[in-house]
């Protein structure tokens, strides 16, 4: 098993390697220049070449590449163009909020998928069977923007339950988690149907209930840990959707996470913030994906460490 990880480690490294060269390369094929948008429309050629000095962008593209390796070696991304603060420390003072929408969706997905997706195998043919497909159906081709309006029209401006952006109590949280769980709900619980399915189906859960074991017995001992395998490993991938879907969410909503301080980088070409805000994602999104990958060979000791 150690090989197994030291050689998932190594393919993480490369990964994010690749991901520290695409934050780079991305933002230098984006036309504008950041001295332009610092400065007024006034501003004299002089005075925005002194601010690109200043800034480095007038170096050949290697050597601003082989700065931004040490400044990601040193932790030191550089600071913002526009708030003249570190990019890191503005990047990570924004991050809790975005963190804590992305979990509660996750915890949100995990309650409600598993078990309907379960009940829905378990009981195939039935009215929760129906619906799991319709709501997968649905919750898959519903755009969050266009869910994240009605729910605030619902639930914010005619019933007036719940706030209708900004961060605060638990009353601001519940809009936008349930929106960006609504496509992972849908997801998860088919993908959790699919598996239970061809679990149920084996050999020793048949022996199980020869045995004289009660169905819970048989369906929460013996098939929910085997089926629970592929699952993991797709709520380990949906970990970069919640963080890409949670930027659109949080601008629907006024939530104040880094989505939306990405979008409001990227339109001002603030390359340290965007390439802080990259690697930091993709640093979260390796590392997810690294455990997702132990505890499934945890959950499932078939799978080859070879």
């Amino acid at each position: 098993m150690i090989k197994y990880i030291l050689r998932r480690v190594i393919q993480s490294i490369v990964v994010l390697f690749g991901a520290v060269v695409f934050s780079f390369l991305i933002l230098r094929v984006i036309p504008g220049d950041p001295a332009v948008m610092m400065l007024s429309d006034l501003a004299t050629p002089e005075e925005i070449e002194r601010v690109r000095q200043s800034l480095g962008v007038d170096r050949p593209i290697w050597v601003q590449f082989l700065v931004y390796l040490k400044q990601i070696f040193t932790g030191d991304f550089g600071v913002s163009y526009r708030s003249q603060t570190p990019a890191l420390g503005l990047v990570l003072g924004y991050l809790p909020a975005t963190f804590q929408l992305a979990a509660a969706a996750l915890l949100i997905t995990i309650v409600v998928s598993v078990p309907l997706g379960a009940v829905a195998a378990i009981r195939k043919g039935s009215w929760i069977d129906s619906l799991l497909s319709g709501f997968a159906l649905v919750g898959q081709s519903v755009p969050v923007f266009w869910l994240g309006i009605m729910l605030i029209l619902i639930f914010s401006v005619h019933l007036r339950w719940l706030p209708t952006s900004g961060q605060g109590g638990l009353q601001h949280l519940v809009l936008p988690a349930v929106t960006l769980a609504a496509a992972q709900v849908a997801l998860v619980a088919r993908i959790m149907r699919s598996s239970m399915l061809e679990v149920i189906r084996q050999d020793y859960i048949r022996t199980a209930r020869a045995k004289g074991l009660s169905e819970t017995s048989v369906v929460v001992g013996h098939a929910l840990r085997n089926a629970l395998a592929p699952v993991v490993t797709v709520l380990g991938l949906q970990i970069g959707n919640l963080l890409g879907g949670a930027i659109i969410t949080e601008t629907v909503f006024g939530w104040p996470g880094a989505g939306n301080l990405l979008v409001n980088s990227i339109g001002a070409r603030d390359y340290p913030v965007v390439q802080a805000m990259i690697v930091i994602s993709a640093l979260v999104f390796v590392v997810t994906n690294l455990i997702v990958d132990i505890i499934y060979v945890i959950l499932d000791p078939r799978v080859s460490y070879n």
